[in-house]
């Protein structure tokens, strides 16, 4: 992997540690911000395509024309066997784009809650060294269908599906493995007024608290990163 491009839909949502594995690992790094309406590069220029969260709906392509050509240009990566990492809205936006249905989740998920691991190990590639329990940051209210010929990686109480892996290069994840404490800060501080009560949805304090986690969830990042760098 000599070249990562990441799509970011709204300033507020960046790819947190994932530019510090890029930078470890001295890859280069290119972006287009969709907030900013920025082309994207030439496909062939590009060895990983990764593709952020944000506040709107993978099916509101009506609303926000650009999701279009967003669509389009994560369905030729996926063609032209690039690798392929969808986390939050971007894992919904991969999904459909692989043909699976976005629908309302029964419950919003907002905080840090537990997933578990919802194949056999030796079924998940990349993704295999993944303990059967860990805890990683929320924050969706939509759930993707699993896409045809994916596999189900994980799932949790709040949310059936919050994990898929298509062949070994292309991986959707609703949860967010590389918050960092300034990113973290970032999403509540703009997304605060969605803080309401709820069975799966902890309160700024709570939240903030627990952010222990981060450092466990990077290093999962990371060693994901480092297997995807092998293909």
């Amino acid at each position: 992997m000599k070249r990562l491009h990441y799509i970011q839909h709204v300033p507020y949502e960046s790819p947190g540690s994932i530019l510090d594995w890029a930078h470890q690992k001295k890859i280069g790094v290119s972006s287009t911000r969709m907030y900013d309406n920025e082309n994207f590069p030439d496909i062939e220029s590009v060895d990983c395509l990764v593709v952020m969260g944000g506040p709107m709906r993978a099916n509101d392509d009506k609303i926000y024309p650009w999701l279009r050509n967003e669509k389009g240009f994560i369905e030729k990566a996926i063609r032209s066997d690039k690798i392929v990492l969808g986390i939050c809205l971007g894992s919904q936006i991969v999904a459909n784009v692989l043909g699976s249905k976005i629908n309302k989740n029964k419950e919003k998920e907002i905080g840090w809650f537990p997933v578990r691991l919802a194949a056999e190990r030796g079924e998940l590639g990349p993704l295999s060294f993944l303990p059967d329990s860990f805890t990683p940051f929320h924050w969706h209210s939509e759930i993707f269908d699993i896409p045809k010929e994916a596999k189900k990686v994980a799932s949790s109480d709040g949310c059936d599906n919050q994990a898929f892996l298509y062949g070994n290069k292309v991986i959707g994840l609703q949860f967010h493995l590389e918050a960092t404490d300034d990113s973290l800060a970032e999403m509540v501080k703009n997304g605060g007024k969605e803080l309401v009560p709820g069975r799966f949805v902890q309160d700024k304090d709570t939240i903030v608290r627990t952010a222990q986690y981060i450092a466990t969830n990077n290093a999962y990042l990371s060693k994901l990163m480092d297997r995807l760098a092998e293909f």
